[in-house]
């Protein structure tokens, strides 16, 4: 018996829309798990039950469940759900921030060299081989420590370091776009450069690194609590899951929520943006 493969065959587009079906519910479910940890995190000052950074001797280790800490203390009294939704604000909102400057810096770098080609390019693609030479979070680390800790240092090292990836995808698909026909027209109608980059390349390469970004950010937030756990993240008394997760050490064998729930958080969020990337990659078929 013959498979019937054409393109309207049933199992073809059975195949196409389980396909569609499923991009859907991952980016569905990666946007509502994202959405409502960075509205939690907006709003913190009203959602949060307790002052984040409010100590109470009479209070500590108290575990979950308790009548007024629906998710214990920690080792100070301090709330750990306030803290935890705190840190999301924290975390979340410096992680976006830090994503956004690579993002558009790397991206535009990108469109120009790959474009334009010449020495632009042979420069950038010099300095994009060095700094990629580097492990990224050795030298991320490297950076913060000699700058020193704090928001603003955490946003200039990424965008410092980060940009290189966005510039590079910028460029490979800049090239492809570059050599088409329709590009080709505009050029010989006399259509400026600016304007070409701007109109008729940026949103036919935008979409690859928009869906790179979500994996993307997913990295920041774990650099951002790492640099947390190590002491270098946001400053102290500011909430921050990996600085929750570095005090809870010495009393993990006995309140293990003091570093299971910022961990879980880390977990959750990752996993949310991991499947807007997913739903992203196969709506748009990014391979």
């Amino acid at each position: 018996m013959v498979e019937d493969r054409s393109p309207l065959s049933p199992r073809t587009v059975g195949a196409a829309v389980r396909g569609r079906v499923g991009a859907n519910a991952a980016l569905t479910g990666g946007l509502f798990i994202v959405i409502v940890l960075a509205l939690i995190g907006a709003f913190a000052g009203l959602v949060a039950p307790h002052d984040p950074v409010k100590q109470s001797v009479e209070e500590a280790l108290l575990p979950p469940g308790s009548p007024s800490h629906l998710l214990g203390t920690d080792q100070l009294g301090r709330d750990t759900l306030s803290r935890l939704i705190y840190g999301a604000r924290n975390d979340i909102y410096t992680a976006l921030a830090a994503l956004v400057l690579p993002f558009v810096i790397g991206t535009m770098i990108g469109i120009v060299a790959g474009y334009r080609g010449g020495w632009i390019d042979t420069v950038m693609v010099g300095v994009i081989d060095v700094i990629i030479a580097f492990p990224m979070l050795v030298l991320l680390i490297a950076l913060v420590f000699v700058l020193g800790a704090g928001v603003t240092t955490i946003i200039i090292a990424v965008t410092a370091i980060d940009w290189v990836v966005y510039a590079r995808l910028a460029r490979t698909s800049a090239r492809r776009e570059g050599a088409l026909e329709y590009v080709m027209a505009a050029r010989i109608g006399g259509i400026p450069t600016w304007r070409i980059m701007l109109r008729h390349i940026l949103p036919n390469i935008i979409t690859q690194s928009i869906v790179y970004a979500m994996s993307d950010m997913v990295l920041i937030i774990i650099f951002i609590t790492t640099l947390g756990y190590l002491g270098l993240g946001v400053p102290p008394p500011a909430p921050d899951w990996g600085t929750m997760i570095s005090e809870a050490q010495p009393y993990f064998n006995q309140q293990w929520w003091l570093a299971v729930f910022p961990g879980a958080a880390i977990v959750i969020t990752g996993f949310g943006l991991s499947l807007i990337a997913d739903g992203l990659a196969q709506r748009f078929d990014i391979r």
